[in-house]
């Protein structure tokens, strides 16, 4: 068994998570929430051999390189980095609904990976600029900031449902809901994990392309786009901190700043520019 196969078979493992999840919230049953999480324990561990077995096959080949270095494999540390932090949530809140607004996210990230033609999951030779210690405090920095923002998303849908809590069909789905408190407490956690990271992401981004290309920073469509990310996410702490800012204002920013995020991550790549390797 190959890496490509068996996370492949990570991206169903996953896909049954989040159906049992969504099982679990809807039809109320504490049976199918048990076993969602066990099923995420289990792929995640997949996730885990095959992201090593990758970086296995590469030494093999003589590559040799840590599997982080392409569209696909971003996307397989992506997925990883979200079930990492909600089985985190999940264990310190022990609310498994929350893993029906999480997992599907980890979900079709995996399924984008695996089932997408626009996507290779050949393992490829570094490019030079590639070639640096950088790469690994990059990347890991990037999805881990990008993972919490993820999460928060889904919490932040979450807060928004739980507002129309009086609505009768819908008050019969929140029945195992946290409150708004835990839910907005969550997400301002899952926020501030976030933009740390993507902070530590965007400096080690501009140490690596000065050790690379002779410049901290090149307007690079990815790089512009993480900057506004960046300012995003630094509104919403500011107008939460400063401003009393709280609920729904604070949840559609959150909606909003993950919105930019996925336009940093996969829109930018259709762009000409530094990180144009990104859509190998």
């Amino acid at each position: 068994m190959n890496s490509s196969y068996l996370l492949s078979v990570v991206t169903f493992i996953y896909g049954l998570a989040a159906l049992l999840y969504v099982s679990g919230w809807v039809f109320k049953k504490s049976l199918p929430a048990r076993l969602a999480t066990w099923t995420t324990l289990l792929g995640w561990i997949g996730n885990t051999s095959g992201i090593l077995l990758r970086w296995v096959e590469s030494h093999r080949m003589g590559i040799g390189h840590a599997p982080l270095s392409n569209m696909y494999e971003s996307l397989v540390f992506f997925s990883w980095t979200i079930v990492v932090i909600y089985l985190v949530i999940e264990r310190s809140y022990r609310n498994r609904v929350m893993g029906a607004f999480a997992m599907p996210v980890a979900f079709l990230v995996m399924a984008y990976a695996s089932l997408s033609p626009n996507v290779s999951d050949r393992i490829q030779p570094l490019i030079p600029a590639l070639k640096s210690n950088w790469l690994i405090a990059h990347v890991i920095t990037c999805f881990l900031g990008y993972a919490g923002f993820a999460v928060a998303c889904g919490i932040s849908i979450m807060y928004l449902i739980k507002q129309r809590e009086n609505s009768g069909f819908v008050s019969r789905l929140l029945v195992h809901f946290p409150s708004q408190e835990v839910l907005e407490e969550v997400m301002h956690q899952l926020v501030m994990f976030g933009f740390l990271f993507l902070s530590a992401g965007i400096i080690t981004g501009a140490v690596w392309a000065n050790s690379a290309w002779g410049t901290y920073w090149s307007w690079d469509p990815k790089e512009t786009w993480s900057l506004i990310t960046w300012f995003v996410y630094a509104t919403l702490l500011h107008a939460r901190t400063m401003r009393g800012w709280h609920g729904k204002r604070i949840a559609y920013l959150s909606i909003i700043g993950f919105i930019a995020v996925i336009f940093t991550y996969f829109g930018v790549n259709l762009l000409p520019g530094l990180h144009s390797y990104a859509k190998g």
